[in-house]
């Protein structure tokens, strides 16, 4: 049974007690993200993240209390949230408590933790978008696709020259803004029960003012894309790449869960669609997926893959047509169909099986304002039909609707 109860400060808790465990995760989901930046000062969400672990007025070392209680803790920063978490004994649970509560009530950072921080995620950003083969895909592809809304730059930021410029006024600006009490959701799954995660909640989140109203969430509505959108790029890579994005449902919407199915039927095991034909018997591309933004407002549904040597991405781009023309205009087998909302169904219900994942869940589906269960979930995918699957990618696959960029090889 979820229990819920929300703070005279405007924190919302979500509650859920599993006795088969003796462990109890603390979950807490900020409402904000890179959509909640500035198109000028991007990368703060997610260079903020970092800094929470810099220490608290009163607590300046998180990390080694949740050591010394037994616990592990780790975070993440995507377009729409941050999301923090630790996991403890049930007898050191109160210790999460503490420790969240206070570095939202008050953040301690200095000129230092805010140079250092920017330096590892300027680092981070080098390693992984500037530095690495196809590594600045997400920030090529989404302003194609984005002319409006801030799902057009990634978590990252736009440019490391964004967070360089960052400064400790700006940071604890973002701060003071967004983590209070009423942009905050804490979930709380384990060996605990309702009155006691009230209790404590009350305890040591109680105090804590909060904001008037609620952290802006952006809500700028993209305009529709009326035509085909193309770039090519040429890089020092092992193979050309095709990526293909086309504009989706929001995560509310009936037919986002059959855009995910639709992924699922093209690239997802070996048996799948794209796989099957276009890598295994047209041996077009060594790798090829297929998957969902998974935003809150509208996302993209992204195809890319690498090309086999010889290959040109005109090719490619023709051969991925076809296959989605096929998912257009021909039913999908009920076997075939069958198959993948199992694989949804097998998947979703082991991951909520461990008590960590459930937080999470809980805490992303209250911010998305859906009161629904696991089981709630799972009716939604498997109640998917073919005649679903049809009518969504005839109105999703269109040229109109698509962003495509040729990621080329450059001749040495």
């Amino acid at each position: 049974m979820i229990n819920r109860h929300t703070l005279d400060n405007g924190l919302r808790i979500v509650h859920y007690e599993d006795t088969t465990t003796q462990m109890v995760a603390v979950n807490i989901l900020y409402n904000v993200g890179a959509r909640n930046e500035d198109p000028e000062h991007t990368g703060y969400a997610h260079l903020l993240e970092h800094l929470m672990f810099e220490g608290s007025i009163n607590i300046p070392d998180y990390d080694t209390h949740v050591q010394l209680a037994g616990g592990e803790n780790n975070a993440w920063t995507n377009n729409d949230l941050t999301n923090y978490y630790i996991t403890l004994p049930k007898s050191n649970i109160e210790t999460a408590f503490w420790l969240e509560s206070d570095r939202m009530l008050g953040l301690a950072l200095t000129e230092e933790s805010v140079e250092t921080q920017k330096g590892v995620v300027i680092e981070e950003f080098k390693q992984r978008h500037l530095n690495r083969p196809y590594g600045d895909v997400q920030h090529l592809i989404r302003p194609m696709a984005y002319k409006v809304h801030p799902y057009r730059w990634p978590t990252i930021g736009q440019c490391i020259e964004h967070i360089e410029r960052a400064t400790l006024t700006d940071m604890m600006d973002f701060y003071h803004r967004h983590y209070t009490p009423r942009n905050a959701i804490l979930a709380v799954v384990g060996s605990i029960s309702f009155d006691e995660t009230v209790r404590l909640s009350k305890k040591w989140f109680g105090p804590i003012a909060s904001n008037s109203t609620n952290s802006p969430h952006i809500s700028l509505d993209e305009p529709v894309q009326t035509r085909l959108r193309r770039r090519t790029v040429h890089r020092h890579i092992p193979s050309h790449m095709l990526v293909m994005a086309f504009h989706m449902a929001d995560r509310k919407s009936p037919d986002y869960h059959v855009c995910d199915l639709i992924t699922d039927l093209l690239a997802a095991g070996q048996s799948s669609r794209l796989i099957q034909h276009l890598v295994h018997r047209d041996k077009l591309f060594i790798s090829i997926d297929a998957y969902i933004q998974g935003s809150i407002a509208p996302g993209l549904i992204f195809i890319m893959g690498r090309l086999t040597e010889g290959v040109t991405c005109e090719m490619a781009e023709e051969a991925i047509w076809k296959e989605l023309q096929t998912l257009k205009t021909q039913p999908t087998d009920e076997e075939e169909l069958s198959k993948v909302r199992n694989r949804s169904e097998s998947e979703r219900t082991f991951n909520n099986i461990n008590y960590l994942n459930r937080a999470i869940n809980l805490a992303q589906m209250e911010l998305i304002g859906q009161d629904l269960t696991l089981a709630d979930e799972l009716r939604r995918y498997c109640s998917v039909t073919a005649h679903d699957i049809k009518r969504v990618a005839s109105k999703i696959f269109l040229k109109k609707n698509c962003s495509i960029l040729y990621y080329k090889k450059k001749e040495r």
